[in-house]
């Protein structure tokens, strides 16, 4: 019998996640990102079943965009991360991608190729995230380069935000604005909204949006935003029990005797433990869900092992349920807990736990 756990992938929430974000910015185009083997929900998998319906996919770089592409899928596809070496525009070229060019060696790469066939592209601005990008003093004459550029075809202008995920903040509004001076001459079609920036600050969403962790069900805000009951969980994370035991009031639980029985214990072992991808600091007190009845995790996370506090779970027994985090257990709840985000949940799902693909 096989180890009883896997992830379970609804493909149906999905879409339906990605129909709200389309919803949320009416009159936009929406790339859907499924960089990270889509977050870890699988890449391929996720781009078919969007496939009738999205209006391209964003991906980090080259080999994720060939997988997409080898597997059939036609949709535009952007690479955030643009190029890495002039050789690659010309599998670019031939795959029909698009890139983001973000910085004066890969526009020179782009200037200097001879495609078969006119490109698009979109240029990056650094608005205020300081990461990738091209300062806004020298925008303008990035633009004029490309828009001069014989095989330069489509030209999107973008940004990232840094502190969307904060409505209360004032920083996004300060990039929107120095985004929006530097291309007020430009004519060309924007993008600047992320998942954070399509679920909470509308002026931002333009002619493009990005969804990201919001197709997967989490949304940025956190679990309290009204933001977080518009979306669906697009994984449940679940094993099974393996072990049940009493233990007396006084007796520890796991390495290092973290956690130490108050009182007499009904403790549980689920199969599942940081090699499957589940957070090792995970604290006691984070939320799980046995049988369908919420309880919390004792004790250390184990590299194969997790143990529960099944007290009060009438007639726990080895083989019942156990879900980490999914339709009744919140991945943000979880990723809290732990002092991560869902994001890193989700993308830290060993290849070892099984996807199983549910759709309706």
């Amino acid at each position: 019998m096989p180890r009883p756990i896997r992830a379970r992938i609804h493909l149906d929430a999905v879409r339906h996640n990605y129909r709200q974000a389309k919803t949320l910015a009416p009159g936009a185009q929406a790339l859907a990102v499924v960089k990270a083997n889509a977050y870890g929900h699988g890449a391929v998998v996720v781009a078919r079943a969007l496939a009738d319906e999205a209006d391209g996919f964003a991906v980090a770089y080259l080999e994720e965009a060939m997988e997409l592409r080898e597997s059939g899928i036609r949709a535009p596809i952007l690479l955030l991360d643009g190029v890495f070496s002039p050789d690659e525009m010309t599998i670019l070229d031939r795959a029909g991608l698009t890139p983001v060019i973000h910085s004066r060696l890969q526009l020179d790469w782009l200037l200097d190729a001879r495609p078969k066939r006119p490109l698009d592209c979109w240029l990056k601005m650094d608005s205020g995230m300081h990461r990738m990008g091209f300062a806004p003093e020298d925008f303008a004459a990035a633009y004029a380069e490309l828009a001069d550029c014989p095989h330069v075809r489509g030209l999107v202008l973008m940004s990232h935000f840094a502190r969307a995920d904060e409505p209360d903040h004032d920083y996004t509004e300060q990039q929107m604005r120095v985004f929006e001076q530097a291309t007020a001459d430009m004519r060309a079609p924007r993008s600047l909204s992320n998942s954070a920036a399509v679920l909470a600050w509308p002026r931002a969403h333009g002619d493009w949006t990005r969804p990201g962790i919001m197709l997967y069900g989490a949304s940025p805000l956190g679990d309290e935003h009204p933001s977080a009951a518009t979306l669906r969980p697009a994984m449940t994370l679940e094993s099974a029990l393996i072990s049940v035991r009493d233990l007396d009031a006084g007796e520890p639980v796991g390495y290092g005797g973290r956690f130490v029985c108050k009182r007499p214990t009904c403790v549980g072992v689920a199969a599942v433990g940081y090699a499957d991808g589940y957070p090792r600091h995970a604290p006691d007190g984070t939320p799980v869900a046995v049988r369908g009845r919420m309880t919390r995790i004792i004790g250390r996370v184990s590299m194969d092992l997790v143990t529960l506090d099944l007290t009060g779970i009438e007639n726990a027994a080895i083989g019942d349920p156990v879900e980490l985090w999914g339709v009744q257990v919140s991945a943000n709840a979880v990723a809290e807990a732990s002092g991560t985000i869902a994001y890193q949940l989700f993308t830290n799902i060993n290849r070892r736990v099984p996807l199983v693909y549910e759709d309706g």
